[in-house]
């Protein structure tokens, strides 16, 4: 489980969506799938954003593998806006079926490559 500093209102922006087959990857626990809760905020100096995902109504939060993304769109003092697509296009990217590999559906992440 990550260590999240401050309370749950740090969080700027979420989104509950249920993950594609193969999941999302985190980088404490691996592949979760379900109804998941996808958690964002900036980091403190504001070059990117930080993602966290928890099964829907729980507490524990996981990092998303790939996690912090520095978002192309987001200028050097972003704000809620910018931040507000970043979730958005960071939403779509964990809702993409990930590649297959020998018939089965592979976890999705933030990884560039």
């Amino acid at each position: 489980m990550a260590e999240v500093g401050g309370a749950e209102t740090d969080w700027s922006s979420s989104s509950t969506f249920v993950s594609t087959t193969g999941g999302v990857m985190t980088d404490e626990v691996g592949a979760i799938t379900g109804e998941l809760e996808l958690l964002t905020r900036l980091s403190p100096d504001g070059s990117a954003v930080e993602v966290m995902v928890r099964y829907a109504g729980a507490q524990d939060l996981y990092t998303v593998s790939g996690s912090p993304v520095r978002a192309a769109t987001l200028s050097e003092r972003s704000d809620q806006v910018e931040h507000r697509a970043a979730h958005e296009r960071i939403l779509e990217a964990l809702t993409t079926p990930g590649a297959v590999s020998g018939g089965n559906e592979m976890p999705v992440d933030l990884s560039d490559g």
